[in-house]
């Protein structure tokens, strides 16, 4: 099973011939110069609406004809607006099962809302299960108490989570998520893509050293094997 990462909070995993894709944010991403055209997709999942996450789905989703899992409002904003009709509503705390994986969706401490002003609905992370792995991708969020219990009720072996801080958790907080969680590593998302956000990973590597925690600072388009 490979991650490919794409800078910002996109990234895809390749597994048993599944290419499964996580905020399919191309166009306008500082950190990648794959166009929206180029990738392949059999499922989408989506975390929230905001542009940096919705991205091109409507496109890469017209032209591949994946499978869009998100919530309720995203998956019903795409099949009225854009005609998309393979899609999967999962709501927080509920999961679905594939020959893939299962997919399992959770709370995100965020707001979330389309480009045009829509209500995107709750924003949400998700947990996966594929080739005996646990993945766990929290979304645009800050900690909440229930990471204590998904570190309990799941052996998470990569956690990937926001460090940028103002529209997410910073480095401070990201790491008592990590602490919560207990994943046997962690890779950050959500910085350095807008002034904003960016952020000193020295200080990230230092903190998370500081705790005992395992991190990994993916390259823009580096691609690990899990």
């Amino acid at each position: 099973m490979d991650l490919t990462y794409f800078g910002h909070s996109t990234f895809q995993i390749e597994t048993k011939g599944r290419t499964i894709l996580v905020d399919p944010f191309f166009t306008d991403n500082p950190h990648t110069d794959v166009a929206p055209g180029a990738v392949d997709a059999d499922v989408i999942l989506l975390t929230h609406a905001h542009f940096d996450h919705w991205g091109d789905t409507p496109a890469i989703a017209e032209r591949t004809g994946a499978l869009v899992i998100s919530n309720f409002e995203i998956t019903g904003y795409l099949t009225q607006q854009h005609g998309h009709e393979n899609v999967q509503p999962l709501n927080e705390g509920g999961s679905v099962n594939y020959d893939w994986g299962t997919v399992e969706t959770t709370h995100a401490r965020h707001t979330s809302s389309f480009p045009d002003g829509t209500y995107g609905g709750t924003p949400n992370g998700h947990i996966l299960h594929v080739e005996g792995a646990c993945i766990y991708n929290t979304g645009d969020t800050a900690p909440f108490a229930e990471m204590k219990w998904i570190g309990q009720d799941h052996d998470v072996d990569v956690a990937l989570m926001p460090i940028g801080d103002c529209f997410t958790q910073g480095i401070e907080k990201a790491v008592d998520a990590v602490t919560m969680i207990d994943p046997a590593l962690t890779v950050p998302l959500h910085y350095d893509t807008f002034p904003p956000i960016e952020v000193d990973m020295g200080d990230w590597r230092a903190a998370m050293e500081a705790e005992d925690h395992d991190t990994r600072v993916l390259d823009f388009g580096e691609t690990i094997e899990l």
